[in-house]
């Protein structure tokens, strides 16, 4: 028989850095979860990827255990790295802070196919030539 699931939390964790401190020990302490546990599967499976920021997904059951899917880097993540960038424009619409080509876009794009909700790789390119445009980027052929 299947666990009774309770909830699913949603962080951003850096890679093989988990640890009980904000904002992992507060959002798995309120369902009682073993935050050690989880800091140290985590921090197992992300061993490869130190100073990666990875979306997590925590399956939360009646029975206090937990499950957890790991997605990959966000976007602005992958676009900052790819122009060279510490952070976004904070005036994006105005001020244009780099520039990404459409190839390094399209690199992005097939990094982030699964955790997309579309099956179209030009989808895809658009909604990564969105989120750079909102950054302050500019995309060049």
């Amino acid at each position: 028989m299947a666990k009774e699931l309770v909830t699913k939390i949603k962080l951003q964790v850096t890679g093989a850095q988990a640890n009980p401190a904000p904002p992992i020990g507060p959002a798995l302490g309120q369902h009682g979860l073993n935050i050690m546990e989880f800091c140290k599967q985590f921090n197992e499976k992300t061993k490869d990827k130190p100073g990666v920021v990875i979306p997590v997904v925590i399956s939360v059951f009646k029975d206090k255990s937990f499950t957890f899917i790991m997605k990959s880097p966000p976007v602005a993540n992958a676009l900052k790295k790819a122009a060279g960038i510490a952070k976004a424009s904070p005036e994006a619409g105005r001020n244009i802070i780099g520039k990404v080509t459409r190839a390094q876009v399209l690199e992005v794009a097939r990094q982030k196919m699964q955790d997309f909700n579309t099956t179209k790789i030009e989808s895809a390119i658009r909604l990564v030539e969105g989120t750079a445009r909102s950054m302050g980027l500019e995309v060049t052929e």
